[in-house]
């Protein structure tokens, strides 16, 4: 009995040991991405600054600047990959019988990662909103499924319910009255960037567009593009707001589980893209 106790405390205490490390790294990490981010938005203001030089710097002499697009496509492939390590570390952390602050601590670092992602596109929007909204920076499959810059909300609710079992009845009734709340403000955002979408495509259609009044019509279409940045971070407030609901309804374990399965839906959309591409083509058709 004395050596089994002597053992736990050795394991509490080399349990505890890892935490501490854990919470240091944690905090590094935040640190990091919020310097990363700062930077980011320092490169975004000057490269608004300058992009009227960006075309022609090659040829004047001045050193080119990145665009806030070919910026934001290395921060998100880098997002990806620090991502993608976390989830492998919090899927080995479900199968080792880990303390749950422990547990919690992986879990608030993945929701810290999803934090600095939207943080990411927000500065994003404001420097090229079509850029966002084209999905360009997301794989094939994935660009099929996004809905204002992102995923739909409503759709985490889907996985939840398919991956995080048992839910008491009050967690079903929380989730179910927050997927009705989501629902309705998504089919609200949708239509109001509809509306947006097809003003626009009026202004670009209308026979009046021509000199001298070819600038006036832009000018408007460009003022209407501007407020769709509004509509994109309504979105990410859904997003955030989804996954912060989740994680107060949803026990450690559940959060946990939660994320793993939003971060493996995404990874297999990712997959499908790939393996898409590098499908084997029958070239010529019959009888060529």
């Amino acid at each position: 009995m004395f050596f089994k106790t002597l053992r736990r405390l050795a394991q509490n205490r080399e349990a505890a040991r890892k935490s501490r490390l854990r919470k240091k790294a944690y905090i590094q990490q935040l640190e990091t991405s919020r310097i990363r981010l700062s930077q980011l938005e320092q490169q975004v203001q000057t490269a608004r600054v300058q992009g009227v030089f960006s075309g022609a710097g090659g040829q004047l002499g001045f050193p080119s600047v990145p665009s806030p697009a070919a910026m934001f496509d290395l921060e998100y492939g880098r997002w990806i990959e620090e991502y993608s390590k976390l989830m492998f570390q919090l899927r080995a952390a479900l199968n080792e019988p880990l303390m749950n602050d422990q547990l919690h601590g992986f879990v608030n670092a993945a929701m810290a990662q999803h934090e600095e992602l939207l943080n990411l596109k927000g500065a994003m929007a404001m420097a090229d909103v079509f850029h966002l909204l084209s999905g360009v920076w997301a794989s094939p499959a994935e660009r099929c499924f996004l809905w204002l810059g992102g995923f739909r909300p409503s759709e985490i609710i889907k996985l939840t319910l398919k991956h995080v079992e048992p839910l008491s009845e009050g967690q079903i009734l929380g989730i179910y009255n927050l997927q009705q709340s989501l629902q309705e403000r998504e089919e609200a955002l949708s239509k109001g960037i509809e509306a947006i979408q097809h003003t626009i495509s009026d202004i670009m259609a209308s026979p009046d567009v021509a000199p001298p009044t070819f600038m006036g019509h832009i000018s408007l279409a460009m003022n209407k593009a501007a407020s769709m940045e509004d509509f994109v971070r309504q979105a990410d407030g859904l997003r955030q707001q989804i996954l912060h609901k989740l994680h107060e309804i949803l026990t450690t374990q559940q959060a946990a589980r939660c994320l793993v399965a939003i971060a493996d839906y995404f990874h297999r959309l990712r997959a499908l893209s790939t393996l898409w591409v590098a499908r084997p083509r029958q070239e010529d058709g019959p009888g060529l």
